[in-house]
């Protein structure tokens, strides 16, 4: 509120008054146990937040140097104990010129009306040649007719292996597909 001794016209301080009360209320709700146990949470929240006015957060710019907090090395640390456990099962895939893969196709919605539902349906159709690598991670495949909305270039991880010799694994007839290899749901 402004007053004589503290005349802000300007809204600042009534909008960061605003935020406060909104993170307060955010924290009893959530966690119970009124407001005033929230207090410490919301003050370093606020504080270590970036506040696009300052180009900072409040910390930063008061004191010249990010909070150095606990919290932020541990979200690290988790961040990089996930990074190595999926770099373990990570395999660089490369395939050649000529080799035959498997397409990954996705749900729309997971709405699907060709006969099968959800978990049934196709993951990959295919097989399909390759025909030329494009930079580090793509791959260039020859598409049947049924398949001329859709651009021929993928990224590797959406090709798999083709470990199958017949002519069609998965077939594209009665599949209704759109550009970028989304189920659809059929109309009529």
């Amino acid at each position: 509120m402004s007053t004589a001794y503290h005349p802000q016209t300007d809204g600042q301080s009534e909008r960061t008054i605003q935020t406060l009360e909104d993170m307060l209320r955010a924290c009893a709700i959530d966690f119970g146990k009124g407001w005033v146990n929230h207090l410490p949470l919301v003050e370093f929240s606020y504080n270590n937040s970036y506040h696009a006015s300052i180009k900072a957060a409040p910390f930063e710019a008061l004191y010249g140097r990010k909070c150095r907090s606990p919290i932020k090395q541990r979200m690290q640390a988790a961040r990089d104990r996930q990074k190595s456990y999926a770099d373990l099962k990570r395999k660089p895939m490369k395939f050649q010129v000529g080799d035959k893969v498997m397409l990954k196709v996705s749900p729309w919605k997971g709405v699907v009306r060709f006969g099968k539902r959800g978990k049934l349906n196709p993951r990959y159709v295919g097989p399909f040649k390759v025909i030329e690598r494009v930079g580090e991670v793509a791959y260039k495949l020859e598409l049947p007719k049924e398949l001329s909305r859709v651009h021929n270039t993928f990224h590797v991880s959406n090709l798999k292996k083709c470990h199958a010799d017949e002519p069609l694994a998965v077939p594209l007839d009665g599949l209704n597909l759109d550009d970028k290899l989304h189920f659809v749901e059929e109309t009529g």
